[in-house]
């Protein structure tokens, strides 16, 4: 099965975390079914970017991006070559290692 590798983030994941990954699962489904509550103000249908996560490694095996979650990084916060949309981003079978980004860029909550 493989992991993720969840490196430290000061508020959502302060000592970093390594979580079993379904293959098939989103990176955003598997990292909140294990408490890690990363944002996902859109639920999950690719039209915000508060779920960006940075992979560090493991990026050529999850599925490719589609034109719309490319469309959508070009908006989020601190995007690298790296980025993806946690919930367009599906586990494969290799271990995946994450940055979650420091700040998002959510408009329903910041008003």
């Amino acid at each position: 099965m493989p992991k993720i590798i969840v490196l430290p983030h000061q508020s959502l994941c302060p000592e970093g975390d390594v979580i079993e990954a379904k293959k098939g699962d989103s990176v955003c489904n598997t990292l909140l079914e294990n408490g890690i509550a990363i944002e996902h103000a859109c639920d999950q249908v690719c039209a915000c970017t508060t779920c960006h996560v940075i992979v560090r490694e493991g990026f050529n095996s999850l599925n490719p991006s589609e034109e719309n979650e490319d469309d959508m990084l070009d908006k989020a916060w601190g995007l690298t070559p790296q980025s993806r949309l946690s919930c367009q981003a599906i586990v494969q079978d290799q271990d995946l290692t994450i940055e979650l980004p420091k700040y998002t860029i959510n408009l329903a909550k910041e008003g």
